[in-house]
């Protein structure tokens, strides 16, 4: 079984697990317990692992039953913790500079699965002690509220304690046996999680769009934020040193990024930072675990829980010019057409005033505008936007035209209709740079390109390929892509829509009437020629004749 057939099994065993167990529960709350008992998982064992390096000989593994249950031990840094109580300091600000957090015994794995096997009537507490202690004391970054939308002792999960007890048992226990033949790695294990919120994702419908970014499309705006931005011909940058999302959902965009650099510089490329903003706090904490789950440390990545478009993370409102933050690479999926109510002062906010503020009806271009503003003079962003920012008019077409005046819009993306889970409308990715070389405008139009799903239409890899590679190439291919000059857009009112320039309609075939005369005379005359010779037999066998 290869590494790619692994990770796909056990997402299907968990999703399994999911389905059998949530009962009556709603998709969305059982998702979160779900995922954080994964992730819960994953700390424990890279954890114990790595305390394993740490004490050598004196990890007490090989400790026998008997013993580990005369102790009321289930792991075994707990018989070490008993019999080491003066070296735990040390050992915990060793494990700290090594692995970046410290989880106590208790609130291992291996012991709260070992309660969950045995029905033990303490696991409920020593769970909830065990969230509180993550969020607030393993790591030097605190990560506060990491757990706040797990409510252990939610009427969902039973009327009573003891029933709420039994039920985390039960998941808790179907979840370890689940996970039990596979491995424990950290891509394993992140890959396993990413495929259960897109599981999650496709069950919860248009809800989803509030933090799933489908895998396909993620990997288009990854790769192209990658590529050098001023001739991405050359390839991919080495180093990226800050990155960013600024409606970063689940995270899994930014994390996409990440993986698509080290595949196009065959594991040489890095990225110094990521950081990510997300308005939902469950979708925020989700981001957070997601990160650490795929072997972020804490200090290679900043998730901020806030609204994008009052602007309140603290980095991002510096006024002094010269100490602006700046990104290399950002890539964006924000809600579509969100209806927002900027205040009188928005007009004058550093992010709009060049351009005007987005109407009411729809912040698009008020969420472009924002990452814009923060994209490095040799950066490229990439940012997902329903179709109608390309043409509509007023505050809209006013933006529009001066991005394209200022050469700030580099290539306009259609893809085909139906790919999200939280719209069925076709939408477009715009791509922009602030040192643009080229004075035309790319459009791909592809939106007749992909696999048809029964539900869902997907992106397959030459579709995916194609995108990318033009956008490499600058490429121009017959009803798919076309470099248009800013004169041709300036005629059209800068109008971008895309089938206004690169139409996806077959040419009419053209006709020769008289060819198509001349051989119909033709064929009558044959018909004339065959009919009289049948006649002919027909008389001599004393038929009637036609």
């Amino acid at each position: 079984m290869t590494q790619k057939e692994q990770h796909k099994k056990l997402g299907d065993t968990l999703w399994g697990i999911a389905n059998d167990l949530r009962g009556a529960m709603n998709a969305d709350d059982f998702r979160d317990y779900m995922l954080s008992f994964l992730f819960l998982r994953y700390l424990s064992h890279n954890y114990e692992e790595s305390a394993k390096k740490e004490l050598g000989k004196d990890y007490p593994e090989d400790t026998p039953p008997d013993v580990m249950s005369k102790i009321k031990a289930n792991a075994p840094l707990q018989i070490w913790y008993s019999e080491n109580e003066e070296d735990v300091p040390e050992f915990e600000k060793q494990m700290r500079r090594k692995v970046h957090y410290v989880i106590k015994p208790d609130h291992l794995w291996s012991n709260i699965s070992e309660l969950a096997r045995t029905q033990n009537g303490e696991l409920l507490v020593t769970l909830e002690e065990g969230f509180r202690y993550i969020e607030n004391e393993s790591f030097d970054n605190s990560f506060q509220g990491l757990f706040s939308e797990i409510n252990l002792n939610s009427e969902k999960l039973g009327k009573t304690p003891a029933e709420r007890n039994k039920k985390l048992c039960n998941i808790i226990q179907k979840i370890a046996e689940g996970i039990a033949d596979f491995s424990t790695d950290t891509d394993t294990l992140g890959d396993a999680y990413e495929y259960l919120i897109g599981q999650f994702a496709a069950g919860s419908g248009k809800k989803a769009g509030e933090f799933y970014t489908p895998q396909e499309i993620s990997t288009i705006l990854s790769k192209i934020v990658t590529l050098d931005s001023q001739d991405p011909s050359t390839g991919p940058k080495i180093k990226l040193d800050k990155v960013l999302d600024f409606t970063c959902g689940s995270g899994s965009l930014l994390l996409n990024v990440k993986t698509q650099l080290k595949e196009q510089t065959e594991g040489k490329g890095t990225i110094g930072k990521i950081y990510g903003q997300e308005n939902n706090i469950t979708t925020y904490n989700l981001a957070r675990m997601n990160m650490l789950l795929h072997g972020m440390k804490d200090t290679e990545f900043e998730i901020y829980h806030g609204d994008t478009l009052k602007n309140q993370w603290d980095i991002l409102n510096e006024m002094n010019p010269s100490k602006k933050t700046e990104f290399d690479a950002i890539v964006a999926n924000p809600p579509f057409s969100l209806r927002w109510e900027p205040n009188d002062t928005m007009a004058e906010d550093f992010r709009f005033k060049s351009y005007g503020l987005a109407p009411k009806s729809a912040a698009d271009f008020a969420f472009l505008l924002h990452g814009f503003h923060f994209l490095g003079k040799e950066g490229t962003m990439a940012i997902i936007l329903p179709h109608g920012v390309l043409f509509r008019g007023g505050a809209e077409e006013r933006i529009r035209e001066k991005l394209l005046k200022d050469n700030n819009i580099d290539t306009v993306i259609g893809l085909p209709s139906n790919l999200f889970y939280s719209t069925g409308i076709p939408v477009c990715i715009l791509v922009l740079k602030k040192c643009k070389k080229d004075d035309d405008v790319l459009f791909i139009n592809a939106a007749e390109h992909f696999a048809k799903g029964k539900r869902q239409n997907t992106l397959a890899k030459k579709n995916i390929a194609s995108i990318v590679e033009t956008y490499k190439y600058r490429k121009e291919t017959e009803r798919y892509s076309r470099k248009v000059s800013m004169e041709e857009i300036k005629k059209n009112g800068y109008n971008l829509n895309i089938s206004r320039y690169v139409s996806t309609a077959e040419d009419e075939v053209q006709i020769d009437l008289d060819a198509v005369n001349e051989k119909l005379t033709s064929i009558n005359e044959q018909i004339e020629i065959k009919t009289k010779e049948h006649n002919e037999y027909l008389k001599q066998l004393k038929l009637k004749t036609i």
